[in-house]
């Protein structure tokens, strides 16, 4: 078959396929234009699921006749003053997005600028333009886009159900609300109730305040302010406490100069910050946004604009785990166990008699007005769990005690919790999980202050791998080694591993390599490594502290608790449970119905 030009309009549903995915991606890209317009208000209709009907209204600036006739052709932009694609500003840039929805839908775009003397319409069916009309509105643009895939109907086998993809646009807009908290958004559509975000304040109060809406009470309650600055590159904030934690890492939003994305680098920075607060299986909530010059990063790496590259990577995600690791030590004691909240929903019983109630019309009331003895054991059996492992109380406390944090160590029950008394309270520390943490941040400093120390192998171990992660692995062998790990290349298919970290004790040289060389391909830094040194510290520090069942003498236990008062991080153990819970007087007036 000879080489032929093809049809303008089979090149526009072939670049449709790469822009208009689903009917969430069409939300995107005409509610990008809409930012771009400089809109204070957009709103966003949707039927079917996007199939059926999609409309956007904004009150941007609108386009003049002119440029309205030039906005459905195949790349004509307003948004690229010159031709330098390094310096883009704006979230869309391309001018492939109206040409592309115009070729497998029908699109209808009426438009008013400032200048015009009224508004202006046109309509794209199938890639067959319509000459543009007169019409009638007040500002901005209105955008629908009807019969979705009409012109290409194999597309749409692939599409989801309909409750499907309209959660796909709602989680499109949710994302875009975050990234402009200073515009208006409102969805509504596929039979539910309209959601609006109204405009919030400029700054971290009003970017909260947005995000709280979005993510909920949850998210604003237990939010930390994050922000780091080095070298032009920007990354503020806020991250949910260690508390607040997710089964995946869909909580993990991310925003480089105002545009939404899915970066493998930011989201391993994230892991990374969070890896000494969490389990494995948990992932952090939050909502990062990175400002730079936009030479210093790359927005045309991919069609739709949800992945970039930056120059200076390695400075970017330092940035990001400095700025989390500040937040997060700056609130170290912080844990959701220790909010009023949840320790009071846990005590609260299931169900509550009626306010009304007479207990003297249970059946349980004893005949004859007193209990039977039997009767009285019984429910007084349910309350002897055995005497306290360790009592104090007639030791005298130090009222000075009392003013401290953790306040003073009153008792130690089964042998595992200690119980502290404060000023306003009482505190409950599982003596287990705080000296766990505490071990943990010794093992930490002492490796900061002396280095890896290495232990040279007797004979060399020899691992084989595939030619490319042996390539991988020789070519950060460099970086390996300031880890206590070093290698060599042996032959073209194996790795020769001359010193490993003494910390490590005995290992699986051909397992940790693996896992280094999964690791790169990944993140493309060396960090894991340091990871599997801090997860080698933690299982140390799980052997090495006090274990659950040692009776504490009453110096060890108010000891312990000066000592969580001068560890970072000691409101979780190194696995991510909290170390201690917390009661006010308050909270315990509540439970017994005293306020």
């Amino acid at each position: 078959m000879p080489v032929r030009q093809l049809p303008e309009t089979i090149v526009n549903r072939i670049a449709a396929g790469e822009v208009v995915e689903r009917p969430a991606s069409v939300v995107k890209e005409l509610v990008e234009n809409a930012i771009d317009a400089g809109a204070s208000r957009i709103d966003i209709f949707s039927d079917g699921g996007g199939r059926r009907k999609i409309v956007i209204a904004d009150d941007g600036s609108g386009m003049t006749a002119a440029d309205l006739a030039l906005a459905v052709d195949r790349h004509a932009t307003s948004k690229l003053d010159d031709e330098d694609l390094l310096q883009i500003r704006t979230l869309g840039f391309r001018g492939e997005a109206l040409p592309s929805i115009g070729a497998v839908a029908r699109l209808s775009i009426t438009t008013r600028h400032a200048t015009e003397p009224h508004a202006w319409s046109l309509r794209v069916e199938g890639g067959d333009k319509t000459p543009i009309a007169p019409a009638a509105l007040t500002q901005g643009t209105r955008v629908e886009v009807a019969d979705l895939f009409f012109a290409t109907p194999a597309r749409l086998k692939f599409l989801k159900t309909d409750r499907t993809e309209a959660e796909a646009i709602r989680e499109v807009v949710r994302r875009l609300a975050m990234a402009r908290p200073d515009v208006a958004f409102t969805l509504a559509g596929e039979e539910r109730a309209p959601v609006t975000w109204a405009a919030a304040l400029p700054g971290a109060p009003g970017q909260l305040i947005r995000l709280g809406d979005i993510l909920g009470a949850d998210f604003r309650a237990n939010a930390l302010e994050v922000r780091a600055e080095r070298e032009g590159v920007i990354v503020e904030g806020f991250a949910a406490a260690p508390s607040l934690t997710k089964a995946n890492a869909l909580g993990q939003y991310l925003f480089v100069n105002g545009r939404p994305v899915r970066d493998k680098l930011i989201l391993g920075a994230v892991r990374a910050a969070y890896s000494d607060y969490l389990p494995r299986d948990r992932h952090p909530v939050v909502a990062l946004f990175v400002t730079l010059d936009a030479r210093e990063v790359d927005a045309n790496v991919h069609p739709a604009k949800t992945e970039v590259r930056f120059r200076n990577s390695g400075l970017v995600r330092a940035l990001i785990v400095h700025a989390l690791k500040e937040g997060l030590a700056r609130e170290g004691r912080r844990t959701a166990a220790n909010s009023a909240s949840s320790v009071i929903s846990t005590f609260r019983p299931a169900s509550m008699p009626p306010a009304n109630w007479d207990w003297r019309s249970s059946p349980s009331y004893p005949v004859g007005g007193s209990a039977a003895p039997s009767f009285a054991e019984r429910a007084q059996a349910a309350f002897d769990v055995g005497a306290p492992s360790a009592d104090i109380r007639p030791t005298e406390v130090t009222p000075d005690l009392l003013d401290r944090p953790l306040g003073a160590a009153r008792t130690q029950i089964h042998e595992t919790y200690i119980v502290s008394q404060t000023r306003d309270g009482l505190i409950v520390i599982d003596q287990h999980a705080a000296h766990e943490r505490i071990v943990y941040e010794r093992l930490k400093a002492s490796l900061d202050a002396n280095g890896v120390q290495r232990q040279i192998l007797l004979i060399p171990d020899i691992v084989e791998m595939d030619e490319a992660t042996v390539e991988r692995l020789v070519a950060r062998a460099e970086e390996l080694a300031k880890f206590g790990l070093v290698i060599e290349s042996f032959g073209p298919g194996a790795v020769a591993v001359r010193e490993t970290p003494s910390l490590l004790g005995k290992t699986d040289a051909s397992g940790l390599l693996r896992d280094l060389a999964e690791h790169m391909a990944e993140w493309d830094e060396a960090l894991p490594l340091e990871r599997r040194l801090m997860h080698v510290a933690a299982t140390m520090a799980c052997h090495g502290s006090v274990r659950a069942g040692r009776v504490l003498k009453p110096e060890e236990m108010n000891a312990l608790l000066r000592e969580m008062e001068a560890t970072p991080n000691s409101g979780q153990c190194n696995h991510g449970r909290p170390t201690y819970v917390e009661l006010t007087l308050a909270d315990i007036e509540k439970l017994f119905g005293r306020r």
